[in-house]
Order: C-alpha cells, then sequence, then structure tokens
C-alpha cells in the first residue's frame, strides 16, 4: 500500500510539473496594451462598462467605413486595407468583446446579438451617423446582422468571407476550431496554447502566406493569452450558432458587396453564392488562388474593389 501511495504521489507530482512547464500564462492587459496600443489607437469607454479598443482614422468628415474583424482575430487584420483607404474614408476599427485589447468584457456576453450591439455602441460613442461596414468571418456575420437590425444606417455592406449562410460544415475544420470542439481538450486550451497550434492554425486557413510573418503570429498567440481572453473564447465558441442572419437575410437593403477567396477551407464559396442570391443586387467577386484572409491575402485587389464599390454607390 505503502508502494502505491509513493507511486501515486510521484506520478501527480510529474503531472502538476509537467502542466506548470507547458502552460502558457496569461499575459497581463497592461503588458500589451504597452507594446499594441500606440497611436492612433484609442480606449473608448461603453455604457455597458465595457473598455473598447479602437482606430479611427481617416478625414472626420469622409464617408464612414466600420470593419469588423474574424473570430480570434483582432482590429490589426484590417491594418492593409486602412491603409490603402483612409485617404478617401473615416475607417473606424475595433476589438470585439473577447478579441485583441478589448478583451473580456464585464457583461460577459460574446452572443452574436451581444456583439452587433458593441458596434453600436462603438459607433454611437464616436458620434457616427450613417455608415457603410463590412466584416470578415465571423465579423461578416455580424456586419450583416447589423445591417438587418439597423437598416436605416447603413449605407453599404461588405461582406468578406462570411459567416451567416452556411451551406454545409466544413469538412476540414482547422485544428484550433477542433480543439475547442473537444470537452476535455478545450479546457486545456485554457492553460495550455502552444504557438505551433496557432501556426498551424492560420497556416490551413491560408493560401497566400505572405502575411503570416512571425510578428503576425506572436500578436495573434499573444492576444489569445491575454488575461481573460481564453475562458471568454471558450464561452464565445460554446454557445449555439444562430440563424438570425439567414432568418432575416431579406432585411438587408442596403448595396452590397461579397469577396471571397475562392479555396477558402473554413467557410466554402459555395455560402459566398448563397448570400449573393439572397441579397437582391448583390455583387459577388471571387479571387483565385485565395484562402479565408481575403482581405489580407490579395489587400491591394480587394482594397481596389472596395473603394471601387463604396464610390460608385454612394448616395450623397
Amino acid at each position: 500500500m505503502r508502494f502505491v501511495l509513493i507511486t501515486l504521489a510521484a506520478i501527480l507530482a510529474v503531472s502538476i510539473g509537467a502542466f506548470f512547464y507547458f502552460s502558457d500564462p496569461d499575459i497581463p492587459r497592461a503588458t500589451l496594451e504597452l507594446k499594441y496600443a500606440t497611436p492612433p489607437s484609442q480606449f473608448v469607454q461603453l455604457t455597458d462598462g465595457t473598455r473598447a479598443h479602437v482606430r479611427d482614422r481617416g478625414p472626420r468628415n469622409a464617408p464612414v467605413l466600420v470593419l469588423i474583424h474574424g473570430n480570434m482575430v483582432s482590429l490589426f487584420t484590417w491594418e492593409q486595407w486602412v491603409n490603402r483607404l483612409d485617404d478617401a474614408f473615416r475607417v473606424v476599427t475595433m476589438d470585439l468583446p473577447g478579441h485583441g485589447l478589448t478583451g473580456a468584457v464585464p457583461s460577459g456576453d460574446y452572443t452574436q446579438k451581444g456583439m452587433v450591439e458593441f458596434v453600436r455602441m462603438v459607433a454611437d460613442r464616436l458620434g457616427l451617423g450613417k455608415l457603410a461596414i463590412g466584416g470578415h468571418s465571423m465579423g461578416g456575420g455580424i456586419a450583416a446582422r447589423f445591417a438587418e437590425t439597423y437598416p436605416e444606417r447603413v449605407t453599404q455592406l461588405i461582406l468578406v468571407d462570411a459567416l451567416g449562410m452556411p451551406s454545409k460544415p466544413s469538412d476540414q475544420p482547422s485544428l484550433v476550431f477542433r480543439v475547442l470542439r473537444t470537452p476535455v481538450l478545450s479546457q486545456v486550451l485554457l492553460h495550455i496554447t502552444p504557438r505551433s497550434v496557432v501556426v498551424q492554425t492560420l497556416n490551413s486557413l491560408v493560401v497566400r502566406k505572405s502575411f503570416l510573418t512571425d510578428a503576425t503570429v506572436d500578436q495573434f498567440w499573444e492576444f489569445l493569452r491575454m488575461a481573460g481572453t481564453r475562458q471568454a473564447t471558450f464561452a464565445r465558441n460554446g454557445l449555439p450558432r444562430s440563424t438570425y442572419i439567414k432568418d432575416h437575410i431579406g432585411d438587408i437593403k442596403a448595396p452590397t458587396l461579397i469577396l471571397w477567396g475562392a479555396e477558402d477551407p473554413d467557410i466554402p464559396v459555395a455560402d459566398a453564392h448563397l448570400y449573393a442570391k439572397a441579397v437582391s443586387g448583390s455583387k459577388l467577386l471571387i479571387y483565385a488562388n485565395t484562402g479565408h484572409f481575403t482581405h489580407e491575402e490579395v489587400p491591394d485587389q480587394s482594397a481596389s474593389d472596395v473603394r471601387a464599390f463604396l464610390l460608385a454607390t454612394d448616395k450623397p
């Protein structure tokens, strides 16, 4: 019996040691703000207690373009578009709840509806009236739902590899999403989030990989490990998928541009055709040899197409 107890104690000690050895500790919010909240970053205090990380660039009197990032990404995903569009448009980007430097929020609301209301509160706080809104992946779904919920505010809608009109679940979900959908393994991610998993996930989603620099990967990995973010990610990805967008797709009246990577492995191009069919008068552009991050894989062409669309559909 004594031998068994000693053996169990040894196994427990090794297990605890291994856990702490392999675990990736949380990064304090202040540390990441010091590193990434450089100008023109600002923090906006919302009525629900959320401190939202926002970047607001371009002429104050120019047409407004609000861009919403995807799941487990941050507002920095839009930098290439902003650099190509902020001469003619006031471009506003923001970190959604549970993402980037906004991080975990007091309400704990990470639902799609909650994200839409977060966007509205930021827009109100910045004094934005009518606006064009665009979004990528999860953010595309949020942009579409915003256009359905507040049609009187939306002048144009831009959807980039957007959630919301699922043709079928992805046959090959990326590694991190497979782990999040596995009960025991998903709990492990709260403490152990290897950089290699981030690398493998991003590589699996992208065809043109030139933008995936070490700095980009490190930023993604560090934001994921900000204190409170992993818990928020776990809560958000455990929510049932909403059908609100598909159920209310006819409420979208704004001119709509749909951009998609032909080889998107996460949200198949079939979904792009469903959006195009469902949204009357929409324009669909599909980019060859492009994966899930269309706006970063082909930034010159996609930003040029967005500029042309916004100028052509602008109504004084």
